[in-house]
């Protein structure tokens, strides 16, 4: 290896010793394989995450090293060789999403192997998998929440589901919270119209899958390890001051009449017994609530950080990410007002037109 420095002795001294290193570096990692770059990744990456999202990954690592391309080291590692595992994937059946997931990860390990100087690209980001037409999954109705809220209301005054049900799905509709949220919501977080969020529950199961053992719930941080603030309507405050009557001396929890909180997999439950019973699609989940009320908000003309605020996004960019087709649908009402000011239409300062 050679250098030619512009600069005195100690500029040329210092770059030898960078071309020392980096030649001990490439030796060190010449024979280290795709399979223990994920575990290494895993090491340093796992103590930032929420357990929810610890498993995720730690299953997606699992399926990536249960392939051959787990077992070329990481410095033979081309694009083409992404691309064949794509393919075999596909082949396998394996899902577009879970195509796309465990590519995540993989560039994701390959992106810090970078940073230390391991390797140069990073021929995974280069190798991008391919996308089938499909088409958009699109969101609820009001209608359709309505009607599921209304059928909830229902299955509760019936005894067919527990009295917490109702609320739990109207709090999904109107906070856009997240499951694992709402079920670790305390009655010391509810200050008269407003909720604070920050804190979720983690299921951690015990024994293999399947397993009849009874998992364990840990209250832990949200998934972006924030908190939040979030208003309530005068309907919710009353229908959740009921419910404070006929759980509040049993235990802290709002969705349950206990010191045991309830399980996030039980929201899912009550869920689909009401969307069912309310002939809705099944195809409709309960995270789809929280999709509901971060579309209908940016629809109906609240900002983008608002509605990224109230869903706990750590970033107002991802609110703009995922929900950039309601903000699309806003654009009308913005060209009827800047036409109106252009045809000599008033200008009103702190307000919207349309």
């Amino acid at each position: 290896m050679s250098k030619t420095v512009r600069g005195g002795r100690r500029d040329a001294n210092k770059a030898a010793a960078g071309m020392t290193l980096t030649t001990a570096t490439a030796t060190a990692t010449a024979k280290v394989t795709i399979g223990q770059l994920l575990e290494l990744w895993v090491d340093q990456q796992a103590p930032s995450w929420a357990p929810s999202t610890e498993q995720n990954q730690l299953s997606r690592v699992r399926l990536v090293k249960a392939d051959p391309i787990a077992n070329i080291p990481l410095v033979r590692l081309t694009a083409v060789d992404v691309n064949r595992w794509h393919a075999r994937l596909a082949r396998g059946g394996v899902g577009e999403g879970s195509i796309r997931n465990q590519h995540l990860v993989l560039r994701a390990a390959v992106t810090q192997a970078v940073r230390r100087g391991w390797v140069t690209t990073n021929v995974v980001a280069v190798a991008h998998p391919g996308r089938r037409k499909q088409s958009p999954r699109g969101s609820l109705s009001t209608d359709e929440v309505r009607r599921v809220l209304a059928t909830a209301d229902e299955l509760v005054e019936s005894g067919k589901v527990e009295p917490a049900a109702g609320v739990a799905l109207r709090l999904a509709a109107l906070t856009g919270a997240r499951r694992s949220e709402l079920a670790a919501l305390q009655w010391n977080d509810l200050q008269d119209d407003h909720l604070t969020i920050d804190s979720s529950l983690a299921i951690i199961r015990h024994g293999r899958a399947g397993s009849p053992a009874t998992p364990t719930l840990r209250d832990d941080p949200t998934k972006t390890a924030n908190h939040r603030t979030v208003s309530l309507d005068p309907v919710t405050v009353e229908r959740l001051g009921y419910l404070r009557r006929d759980y509040a001396q049993f235990g802290p929890w709002i969705l349950a009449a206990g010191d045991r909180p309830v399980n996030p997999e039980r929201l899912g439950a009550w869920w689909r017994r009401a969307r069912d019973a309310a002939g809705v699609d099944q195809r409709w989940r309960l995270h789809d609530l929280r999709h509901w009320s971060a579309t209908t908000a940016i629809a109906q003309g609240h900002d983008i950080r608002t509605v990224g605020n109230r869903l706990g996004h750590a970033n107002p960019a991802m609110t703009l990410r995922v929900y950039a087709h309601a903000v699309e649908s806003t654009d009308g009402p913005i060209a009827e007002m800047l036409g109106h000011v252009l045809d000599g239409g008033p200008v009103v300062e702190g307000s919207r037109w349309g």
